[in-house]
């Protein structure tokens, strides 16, 4: 049995782990869980799952969850920062599920790879903004990353087998977002409900808004560099409308091995808690006949900026991935609360870039927390500027 820890249990990732976790209950047992809202969600999961910790971010919180569970109940509750971290490393964790969205993620999942926890990766700010330090030797002796994205999943799944010097490029899918056939000219007058309405995957909102931008791809590149070990000029993206293949690998000899199935995180989430055996999970299958048709295309970089934008950081380095994310974050807040618009979420975080001055890492955290304190305030002076 695998005894699991949950960082974000409450939003989607979190909620579809606990299906599968619910699934095979001979298989898990939920040790820790954390969320930074909905409280009353939190508790019926704690009351259902039965977990030895729980933290959410306000100390008040901590409070109100306290007061939602039923007398008697054996649980310690903890918040803050400290407390993410403490539910990230909980000792008795064998693998932590990294699902808080945003650079709130990074350190918990930081404090769960120090504490010699293998984690199933979905928070992709980890890897965006602190990939080069992570995957340096001795950083994570022993530690094992397994990525969630179904993107990444799907690589990890096709290069399963085979040696890394046979891999020529990697090509991540993308849907296109619910703009895809939309004119570059019209992007002004998008609506944040407008963006939220992503045309195959359920999502939060954040998530949803990147998918949008395809900045949700853009963040992915800079991940799959890091989870792979391959360079930026080896990774490609193609839109995929259907959302059928999740992702595919090219070798040597010109060999292509994708990885297929429905649009559900559950199929990656199972295989991340469960590698390198798979589960007998209930899922929709796959009729192929049905589907009838597979269509890419090469994605319009003038139309989706975001996907350029992370292109250039990667390749610049240093802390300009950091910049990218952090810009964007304030970006898309800003355009779900209506204070600047959809064309400008790409400007904003262009902007920053050009603003920073650069520096290379120097294999400090608190360098990158620096930097996206730093490249928050700059982004966030450019709101209703331009």
């Amino acid at each position: 049995m695998k005894n699991i820890s949950i960082l974000g249990s409450t939003g989607s990732i979190g909620v579809n782990a606990v299906n599968i976790i619910r699934m095979f209950p001979e298989e898990f047992k939920v040790k820790a869980l954390t969320a930074k809202s909905n409280m009353r969600f939190l508790a019926e999961q704690i009351i259902e799952l039965e977990p030895k910790l729980a933290a959410v971010y306000e100390e008040k919180d901590a409070d109100i969850l306290a007061k939602l569970l039923p007398a008697g109940l054996k649980i310690e509750i903890v918040s803050g920062k400290k407390g993410y971290k403490k539910a990230a490393s909980y000792f008795n964790a064998d693998i932590v599920i990294s699902a808080i969205v945003g650079a709130a993620g990074l350190l918990p999942t930081v404090a769960a790879i120090k504490a010699g926890k293998n984690v199933a990766l979905a928070n992709k700010e980890t890897l965006v903004m602190a990939g080069e330090l992570i995957t340096k030797p001795g950083f994570a002796k022993r530690v094992k990353i397994f990525p969630v994205d179904s993107e990444h999943s799907a690589i990890f799944q096709s290069l399963a087998g085979h040696k890394k010097e046979e891999l020529t490029k990697i090509i991540l899918t993308a849907s296109g977002g619910p703009f895809r056939e939309l004119p570059k000219e019209k992007f002004g007058s998008i609506k944040p409900n407008e963006a939220l309405n992503h045309p195959t995957w359920s999502m939060g909102k954040k998530i949803s808004i990147d998918s949008a931008t395809l900045m949700n791809k853009g963040l992915e590149i800079i991940e799959a560099k890091w989870l792979f070990g391959i360079n930026e000029d080896k990774i490609e993206v193609l839109i995929h409308s259907q959302s059928i293949i999740h992702s595919m690998v090219e070798f040597i000899d010109g060999s292509v091995i994708a990885q297929l199935g429905n649009p559900d995180m559950k199929t990656a989430i199972s295989y991340a808690l469960s590698y390198p055996r798979r589960l007998p999970i209930k899922q929709r299958r796959m009729n192929l006949a049905k589907i009838g048709r597979l269509s890419f295309e090469e994605p319009d970089f003038d139309k989706f900026l975001c996907l350029r934008l992370a292109y250039e950081a990667l390749k610049e380095g240093g802390l300009m991935p950091t910049v990218l994310n952090a810009a964007n974050e304030i970006a898309v807040e800003a355009f779900l609360n209506k204070k600047t618009d959809f064309i400008s979420i790409p400007k904003i975080i262009e902007k920053t870039m050009l603003k920073y001055n650069n520096k290379a890492l120097n294999g400090d955290i608190d360098q990158i927390l620096e930097a996206d304190i730093l490249s928050r305030e700059i982004a966030a002076s450019f709101i209703g500027v331009i």
